[in-house]
């Protein structure tokens, strides 16, 4: 099952958003694993962005965490900053390794859409200029008449904390210096959590990032780019007031295929103990009979040469010197893919090449 990777600074809405979509999922059935930095390390712990050894182990702790989860049967949700376009690669390739299909959800806040660093291209700008100035400071989603505290789809339990850290008001410039805190009940969990689910829910997230840490997380910050292939699909929500495209996210994990991996890490095809002695055998008969064809042959004749049912273009005459260079470079491209299948097409195939090769 594929994998879905949250980017984002603090604050932008992730912890939320990862819930949203582990309870659609689970709804349908589906085993859905969120891993998250208190998973691995058993608080969230702002304090390890500011130390670059630590954020390295942290990175290193996400990764062992999702590819031990990571499988054809289950939905891995990693919840965290992942604002390193080196590390998102990782994940990339730990999907294509495990070949299946993953996305990217890129979690904006609204009033950051002007620097580099957060810039989401024409998407967030269209998104951002068609949402209404008021924002909530806490960046929940406004209360209901019925006095529910969540909008409709949302829930505030996640693997493993229970309540999203409400983001510093010194981070945005008329936000009140301090926030109220909102207390909320937990919703019915779906049938399918996993019991590590259950054991952490009454963990509850304090993490807060100062501003020095803050900013210096927005300038390290590379945003994602759906140009680059560990980066696409892309989808990128501008605060918590724009619904989550779930259509598109599950078409985009369930729908498509999965990355191509490298041809350098796959098995080469079996063949016989007998292939490399017969391209052998086969591609000097050729080059045996081309070399008699051509010495009564003038330029325009069709030559038939043996073991071929095509013909060769007689165009100059060619040393034999000129013709081994094209068997060795042949014979090395035919080692590389070597099929029992074309056997008896081997000399054909030799043909062409090197009707291609004499053009």
């Amino acid at each position: 099952m594929p994998l879905v990777v949250l980017c984002g600074l603090p604050g932008s809405g992730k912890s939320r958003r990862a819930e949203q979509l582990r309870g659609a999922l689970a709804a349908e059935d589906r085993a859905v694993h969120v891993v998250d930095d208190a998973a691995v390390l058993g608080a969230e712990d702002a304090a390890v962005y500011g130390d670059s050894a630590r954020e390295k182990a942290l990175r290193g702790a996400l990764r062992a965490a999702v590819e031990r989860r990571l499988s054809r049967h289950d939905v891995v949700i990693l919840d965290s900053l992942n604002y390193i376009k080196g590390f998102r690669y990782e994940l990339y390739c730990l999907a294509r390794a495990a070949r299946t299909p993953l996305c990217l959800v890129y979690c904006v806040r609204p009033g950051a859409l002007g620097g580099g660093a957060l810039g989401g291209g024409p998407r967030v700008a269209r998104a951002e200029e068609t949402r209404s100035q008021t924002v909530s400071v806490s960046w929940t989603p406004h209360a209901e008449e019925g006095g529910s505290h969540l909008a409709a789809g949302a829930s505030v339990l996640r693997e493993p904390q229970a309540v999203q850290s409400v983001v510093d008001g010194r981070a945005q410039g008329d936000a009140p210096k301090e926030l109220e805190r909102e207390e909320t009940s937990a919703p019915d969990l779906p049938a399918l959590v996993t019991p590590e689910f259950e054991k952490s829910a009454n963990h509850v997230s304090s993490a807060f990032y100062p501003p020095e840490l803050l900013e210096a997380l927005t300038l390290r910050f590379e945003a994602p780019d759906s140009r680059n292939r560990w980066d696409r699909p892309l989808f990128t929500l501008v605060g918590l007031e724009e619904p989550l495209p779930l259509a598109d996210i599950k078409a985009a994990l369930f729908e498509n295929r999965a990355p191509p991996p490298h041809q350098s890490t796959q098995s080469q095809p079996l063949a016989s103990g007998s292939f490399l002695h017969q391209l052998d055998q086969v591609t000097s008969q050729v080059l045996t009979g081309l070399m008699e064809a051509q010495k009564n042959a003038i330029p325009g004749d069709l030559l038939k040469l043996p073991g071929t049912t095509e013909h060769l273009r007689f165009t100059q005459p060619l040393t034999m010197a000129e013709l081994s260079r094209l068997r060795r470079q042949f014979i090395s491209y035919t080692k590389m893919h070597p099929n029992n299948e074309n056997l008896s097409q081997l000399a054909n195939m030799f043909l062409q090449y090197l009707s291609q090769s004499l053009l």
